[in-house]
């Protein structure tokens, strides 16, 4: 990662600033943000700024949201003010030179966190390749708590059976028997019939244009939610944020965490799901109304993410990760977020580290987030086929705010 873009949180040493009158400053003077004046922690995209007005300015790029100054477009951006005029705040990151054309993408924030994460884990000095990767394969009694505390929470609300998936709307199939010659001993297969839901995975064709099983989808994605927040509560750092903050990371990642908890049911030689007494395949989806290009690339996704080989550990620190991502919108407590989140994807890493051992396990980290960032995909194109499919009646409450 040596591009430019580098400087949206430069690891260098800052140069020492010159005064006027040709004598340097003092190397412990603060420096100070360039937008509001509170204490600078670095250049970040080519100014001094603070932590807070840099991640202001990357998410207000990012999003292209357009604010609005309900006064004259003259409201000072002081540290105790900088919040209350963000049409303001932006012009003067704009004004004191701060470029849009350094930031980074969401690929790139996350393939150098995690290589910031590696480089922590390596000891400073010449080491051996051996030592190397018994260094990093330590997991620290910090990263041991949080790992514990993660997976009690899971424990307590992923249901892997799915024998609290009850009551719902049962799965209607329609399929086209097929076409192979019919024995003589053996009776005429009726043209088309209704199943029932079961555990082996049917192998008929599918009957396309009928939507028999968008209200069983949207029933078992909102069963999926609800345990994706039921885990969240059951974490102490997400109790501590604001309502807000909680209502926005739900939001944001509740489906991508629904993806990651499917795959702990995928099966790979089938192609399939197998959900407790349901077993689903993308058949299933297209009667749903989702389209086949879409579900060809989930498929792909699913395979992928499966061949890894991830324990429970990983899959749930997955879940975390995704759940405390900073760059979902309404986020106020950034910096809390960004802290937690690349405190997991380092435990991640140590834990992967530990237990996929070289040669074999030497991709796999760098692997699982490109997955990942395939995944935020997936979840686009998702929310635009839900929205736009016909039967919208189908959808719950819950599932059409979270798409909302």
């Amino acid at each position: 990662m040596s591009s430019p873009s580098d400087v949206e949180s430069s690891p260098r040493p800052l140069p020492v600033p010159i005064v006027p009158g040709g004598k340097d400053a003092e190397p412990e003077e603060d420096k100070v943000c360039a937008v509001c004046g509170d204490r600078a922690n670095g250049y970040h995209f080519h100014v001094m700024t603070c932590e807070g007005c840099k991640g202001f300015f990357r998410r207000s790029i990012n999003k292209g949201v357009r604010f609005t100054c309900p006064f004259s477009r003259s409201c000072p951006v002081t540290k105790a003010k900088r919040r209350q005029c963000q049409a303001c705040r932006l012009q003067k990151c704009l004004d004191v030179g701060m470029r849009k054309d350094m930031i980074m993408s969401e690929e790139a924030l996350r393939l150098r966190r995690a290589l910031r994460g590696q480089r922590r884990l390596e000891q400073p000095g010449e080491v051996t390749a051996e030592v190397t990767a018994e260094v990093t394969a330590k997991v620290t009694a910090e990263q041991r708590e949080l790992i514990a505390v993660l997976m009690a929470a899971h424990q307590r609300t992923f249901d892997p059976s799915f024998s609290q998936f009850m009551h719902y709307w049962p799965a209607v199939r329609l399929y086209v028997p097929s076409l192979q010659p019919q024995s003589p001993t053996q009776p005429g297969v009726p043209s088309e019939r209704p199943l029932s839901p079961r555990v082996a995975c049917p192998d008929e064709d599918v009957l396309p244009d009928v939507f028999s099983m968008l209200p069983h989808f949207a029933d078992l994605s909102t069963f999926m939610v609800r345990q994706v927040i039921n885990f969240a509560k059951e974490i102490p750092a997400f109790r501590a944020l604001p309502i807000e903050d909680q209502i926005s990371l739900l939001k944001g990642s509740a489906l991508e965490i629904s993806q990651v908890q499917f795959n702990t049911v995928f099966n790979t030689e089938s192609k399939s799901w197998e959900c407790g007494p349901h077993c689903y395949t993308i058949k299933d989806a297209a009667l749903a109304g989702f389209e086949q290009l879409y579900l060809e690339a989930v498929l792909k996704f699913h395979i992928s993410l499966k061949k890894l080989g991830l324990h429970e550990v990983e899959y749930v620190l997955v879940q975390a990760m995704l759940l405390f991502s900073p760059d979902h919108a309404g986020i106020t407590q950034w910096d809390v977020i960004d802290q937690f989140q690349e405190k997991i994807a380092l435990t991640l890493k140590s834990y992967m580290d530990q237990q996929h051992p070289m040669p074999e396990g030497r991709f796999i980290y760098a692997k699982l987030l490109l997955l990942l960032t395939e995944l935020q995909t997936l979840k686009v194109d998702s929310m635009r086929q839900m929205l736009h499919i016909s039967d919208l009646s189908s959808m719950t409450p819950l599932l059409s705010e979270i798409i909302s």
